[in-house]
């Protein structure tokens, strides 16, 4: 063989050994090979890789190397690593866990309860080792032993005692109770936790469980035996009155806000301020309790004044919303309000009472004479701010249409009108104007005053507008038959007039004699109106649903829908369907202008804390 030969051959020996040692050995891609083989769960071909890269680094492969071997039931190998991994740093006590899994799949129960708690005693207690050691039995959900692991925890560092950890645990393992008070010891613990612990809560519990979300009866249950075992920690009492308010509980809060009220010998400032969240949801007891607590303080109270004033309000309210209040109620409350205008007629509190006592003698006792009189020099008075006398002159006009007389009432809006021209006062005098022309059959007047204040500065003036222009578009079209047109605006004229009978009468008639007009929604929508306002709930929901199932995608479609859920929510107190029927609004009629506030309504049906 000569020497060319020779190298070739050399050349052909070293090139069959460098492809059979390719063929053997793990390639430059052997990481990306044993995690594909891994996910694919073939994992004797992926063991090929992984013990070779766990060979040149332990570290950073160690987790994969040893749950493939898990998978390919390689268990002698798995227990060598692990104890391999120990030994190189004896702090890494949750790799005891990992040798506990071994011996769980070999059924080895002694041994694996032997590394467990060989693990906990090992514990260094500094937090990232805890926190390790818990998070690998969690892995496992060996909720007991993460427990211990927290309860050592604790007490090495007493300054972190682990609360939120351990209430995550009881959640994990559905024990409802034992969590409450780990969230409830860190509120003791810290006040400035309470944030924290109500969000926390509100999470865990969650909203729409069979035991209501935060409405879970144990929650309370477990605050007011904390708060009779020690009444001098504020702070309990203060979360217990954040959910009754959450959960409506306002004659529970007003039980614990008075409480408090006497133990800090405070002046009154938190039941006043829960009074008026009573009267925003309509709890017209629970906001008279609260300001009669605060007028029994006496009259050298701070908020005396404003209480007794703010009590008439509320009973002008809960007489006024009342399906029939009889007359000897609505005679009562009217001598209560005029001896209070006699008292405080010289006080800038004032303007709610007379605001009440005269809206009370137009709208519900027939004194129309009396109630001009008292209001018109109201607003004679000097020294009125304009703003709040162009309100009270809108409130005037009103009462003047009650009366029927239409020319004064458009001249007091047209006075509005031009003082705030730009505003939303005068935009709302101008829509008034645009209505009386309505009502007085001037159809192209209206609709042109309508369509200048669709770009209004206020949405319910626009929408109010527009559905004013579009009812006069759609009514008449290119008929010039407005017959039907001023049977309908005449009703609407009643209807502000209190005159229900007969509006329901009229509109009916429209019906009967032009079977092919074009308001049926209009009608429906006018009718729910009246016989909400009557205490008719039956009658009204049937309306708003004609216009849904009929109507949907005309003029008074969304109207309906929000009305339907105000209607369940505040007047049947269904609030189920209120729920759904405020949902409706969103899916259904995502432009409407009323999508904000249903969207507000139905988070808080379901239970979301909006204050956080």
């Amino acid at each position: 063989m000569n020497f060319f030969s020779k190298i070739f051959s050399l050349i052909f020996i070293f090139l069959f050994i460098q492809v059979n040692a390719y063929a053997q050995k793990p390639t430059n891609n052997a990481d990306k090979l044993a995690l594909q083989y891994f996910e694919l769960k073939e994992y004797e071909k992926a063991n090929e890789y992984f013990e070779d890269l766990y060979d040149k680094n332990p570290e950073a492969w160690y987790a994969n190397y040893f749950k493939s071997l898990l998978g390919a039931k390689d268990f002698s190998r798995a227990e060598k690593i692990t104890k391999k991994q120990l030994k190189q740093n004896r702090n890494n006590v949750y790799l005891y866990v990992y040798l506990g899994r071994v011996y769980k799949l070999q059924n080895e129960e002694k041994k694996e309860r032997e590394v467990y708690e060989k693990a906990i005693k090992e514990l260094l207690a500094v937090q990232p080792f805890i926190q390790n050691l818990a998070n690998a039995f969690l892995e496992d959900a060996l909720y007991d032993y993460a427990l211990e692991v927290y309860n050592k925890g604790k007490r090495a560092t007493p300054d972190y005692p682990y609360f939120y950890e351990r209430a995550d645990i009881y959640r994990q393992k559905n024990d409802l109770k034992a969590m409450i008070n780990e969230y409830l010891d860190a509120l003791e613990f810290r006040d400035t936790e309470i944030q924290t612990v109500q969000g926390n809560l509100q999470n865990s519990l969650g909203y729409d469980d069979n035991e209501g979300g935060i409405n879970n009866p144990l929650l309370k249950q477990e605050l007011q035996k904390r708060i009779q075992k020690n009444p001098d920690k504020i702070i309990l009492s203060e979360f217990l009155i954040f959910i009754q308010k959450q959960q409506k509980d306002f004659d529970g809060a007003f039980i614990q806000s008075r409480a408090l009220d006497k133990r800090l010998k405070e002046d009154g400032n938190r039941i006043f301020d829960l009074a008026k969240i009573c009267v925003a949801n309509q709890q017209w007891e629970a906001a008279k309790r609260c300001y009669d607590y605060i007028i029994e303080k006496g009259t050298d109270n701070l908020y005396y004044d404003a209480a007794v004033i703010d009590g008439m309000n509320v009973d002008y309210l809960a007489i006024t919303n009342k399906q029939q209040p009889s007359q000897e109620e609505l005679l009562a409350l009217e001598q209560k309000l005029s001896k209070a205008n006699g008292k405080y007629k010289q006080s800038f509190l004032n303007a709610q009472i007379l605001k009440n006592l005269v809206s009370l003698k137009a709208f519900y006792l027939n004194k129309t004479d009396e109630a001009i009189v008292l209001l018109q020099d109201f607003v004679d008075q000097s020294g009125m701010d304009a703003l709040a006398k162009a309100e009270y002159k809108i409130l005037l006009g009103d009462i003047y249409i009650l009366k029927g007389e239409i020319w004064e009432a458009s001249l007091l809006y047209s006075q509005v009108e031009k003082d705030f021209k730009y505003e939303a006062i005068g935009q709302e005098a101008k829509f008034r104007n645009a209505k009386l022309s309505f009502y007085a059959g001037d159809f192209p007047w209206a609709k042109t005053q309508a369509d200048v204040l669709k770009g209004a500065t206020t949405k319910l003036i626009a929408n109010d507008a527009l559905n004013l222009s579009l009812i006069i578009t759609d009514a008449i079209g290119v008929d010039t038959n407005d017959l039907p047109l001023r049977l309908f605006a005449s009703a609407e004229l009643m209807i502000v007039q209190h005159k229900y009978k007969e509006a329901i009468l009229r509109m009916d008639s429209i019906n009967l004699l032009f079977s092919t007009n074009t308001l049926g929604d209009d009608i429906n929508y006018s009718k729910a109106q009246i016989y909400s306002s009557q205490g008719k709930y039956a009658e009204a929901e049937a309306m708003y649903k004609n216009i849904l199932e009929y109507y949907p995608t005309d003029l008074y479609g969304d109207d309906a829908q929000f009305k339907l859920a105000e209607l369940y929510d505040y007047k049947i107190n269904d609030k189920e369907k209120a729920k759904q029927a405020y949902q409706d609004v969103l899916t259904n009629y995502p432009g409407s202008v009323f999508t904000v506030e249903a969207r507000k309504r139905y988070r808080e049906l379901r239970g979301d804390n909006l204050n956080n």
